[in-house]
């Protein structure tokens, strides 16, 4: 394998740096080998992952199929977890995705990882089809489903855990959205 990139990204204010390193196989294939689980990456903004949303579909729409990718995510105790990105689908977003915010950093890898997840969740859980419209021109998602799966925790195989996002999604729709609170009101 050859070494392609490695790059250090930031996980917050106060907290250590993160390195994702990146190598690529003859066959094409990307690695990513990050020094921390996937239930430890960052939140994203819910905006970012609807856009990462559109880039994807944009990407699927032109048949534009990434590379094969494989991530390894180092714990701190030394065990690790394996995740590979084979099926088209998923290399296609993720592609889309890695040519936009790049998934060689923290944020991006987090993004990428949430928006897999949510496709995932969409697929296998019914409860969810009451958050989504699909339309000839796309699919519309409740802001509320975007806004949890922004800042829900990742489990250790980089999916959602359905309880707890159920949850978050049940607490957050119960409380107005932040764009109806007034002026002077306490969020």
């Amino acid at each position: 394998m050859q070494h392609r990139d490695s790059k250090r990204a930031q996980q917050g204010a106060g907290r250590p740096h993160a390195v994702i390193e990146v190598g690529e196989a003859a066959d094409g294939t990307l690695t990513y080998l990050v020094a921390q689980a996937p239930e430890a990456l960052p939140p994203v903004r819910a905006r970012d992952l609807e856009l990462a949303w559109e880039q994807a579909r944009a990407a699927a729409l032109a048949a534009r199929f990434g590379q094969a990718r494989q991530f390894r995510f180092r714990r701190p105790d030394g065990e690790v977890t394996d995740l590979a990105l084979t099926d088209p689908d998923a290399r296609c977003w993720a592609s889309a995705i890695d040519s936009g915010d790049g998934i060689a950093t923290v944020t991006g890898l987090s993004l990428c990882l949430r928006l897999l997840a949510l496709v995932d969740l969409l697929a296998r859980a019914s409860w969810t089809k009451t958050l989504v419209q699909i339309r000839p021109d796309g699919a519309e998602i409740d802001a509320s489903l975007w806004r949890v799966a922004a800042s829900a925790p990742l489990t250790r195989e980089a999916r959602f855990d359905e309880t707890i996002l159920r949850g978050a999604l049940a607490q957050s729709r119960a409380l107005p959205p932040p764009a109806s609170l007034g002026p002077g009101a306490i969020a």
